[in-house]
C-alpha cells in the first residue's frame, strides 16, 4: 500500500556543517511538506534501538557511535508517492554513485556520513516516524 508520508533524518555530519537549511529547502522545493521536525541528540543505546535491525552487521558500533555524535534533524515529509520521490532525491546511499543534483552528491561526505536518511519502504516509514513523533506531533 503506497502512502504520502515517508520519514527522514538530517544526520549529524550535514547539521555539524550547517547544511540543514539548505536541505530543508530542496525537500520543500520537490514539493514536501515538513509534517513534523525536531532537532534532538540521540544518546548511543538511543540510537541502537534505531537501528536495531543491522545490530548483527558489523557496521553496527560504527553506525551508533556516529548517530549519536551531534544533533540531527528527524522529519516526517507528506507528499503523492512520499517515499519513492523522497528516495530519489536523496540520491544513492554512496555519494560518488549519486546523481547530480541530489542532496547526497550535494552535501554528503562518504558513504558513512552521507548527509541524510530516507524511508525504504511505507511500513518502515511509519515505523520510523513513530519511533521519534508522538500522534500528538504529527500533523
Amino acid at each position: 500500500m503506497t502512502t504520502n508520508r515517508t520519514f527522514t533524518m538530517i544526520k549529524p555530519d550535514a547539521v555539524a556543517d550547517g547544511n540543514s537549511g539548505a536541505i530543508i529547502k530542496m525537500i520543500e522545493e520537490a514539493g514536501f511538506r515538513i509534517v513534523a521536525l525536531k532537532k534532538i541528540q540521540l544518546t548511543k543505546e538511543r540510537a541502537g534501538q534505531f537501528y536495531a535491525v543491522h545490530s548483527e552487521r558489523p557496521f553496527y558500533d560504527g553506525l551508533t557511535t556516529y548517530m549519536s555524535s551531534g544533533p540531527i534533524i528527524p522529519m516526517i515529509l507528506e507528499k503523492e508517492n512520499a517515499v519513492a520521490d523522497f528516495r530519489k532525491l536523496i540520491g544513492a546511499t554512496n555519494p560518488a554513485q549519486a546523481e547530480d543534483g541530489t542532496i547526497r552528491k550535494l552535501y554528503a561526505k562518504s558513504i558513512e556520513a552521507n548527509a541524510i536518511h530516507g524511508s525504504d519502504s511505507d511500513e518502515n516509514s511509519k515505523i520510523e516516524g513513530d519511533f521519534f513523533f508522538a500522534g500528538i506531533e504529527q500533523y
